[in-house]
């Protein structure tokens, strides 16, 4: 009896041990990106937006930033290809990070102001690694932008 309670007990440890190799495992996995995106079908009144995105995960905490910004003239006049109008921004933390095949999802926290705004509002961000072309959506506020990278990179 005291044999099979010791080989129980030498089980569970193992047990434990091995779920937290994996825990120390997925803690280690760092997922980045930083650049610019254009978000599809634009914003208000079909206006272009772009954004302004940075945010990182590493040994289980993280940051994310996110500034929309939109031209303050109208389509088709001059200046309207300035991005010079803060529409909308998230700033937050991280609270945990998942990869699922080629998508890395971030939840966390964040602030919002502009579009949207309001404190400790929950977030998602759902990426794909690559440069130019990779997509990235943020869901916060009840609002969603699906989103394309133009220049900078996300990589996990």
């Amino acid at each position: 009896m005291i044999h099979q309670s010791a080989l129980f007990g030498l089980v569970v440890l193992l047990a434990a041990g091995t779920a937290q190799v994996r825990a120390d495992s997925d803690h280690s996995k760092v997922i980045q990106g930083g650049g610019t995106t254009i978000v599809t079908g634009g914003g208000p009144g079909l206006a272009p937006v772009i954004t302004k995105f940075g945010f990182h995960w590493r040994d289980g905490e993280g940051k994310f930033e996110c500034l929309a910004l939109i031209p303050s003239a109208k389509a088709g006049t001059p200046g309207s290809g300035n991005f010079d109008t803060n529409a909308m921004y998230v700033t937050g933390e991280i609270a945990s990070a998942e990869i699922r095949g080629t998508r890395a999802m971030l939840k966390g926290v964040a602030t919002v102001t502009g579009l949207g705004a309001g404190s400790h509002l929950p977030f998602t961000a759902t990426a794909e690694p690559g440069g130019p072309g990779a997509r990235m959506v943020l869901v916060v506020s009840g609002l969603t932008f699906d989103e394309v990278v133009i220049d900078g990179a996300i990589e996990f």
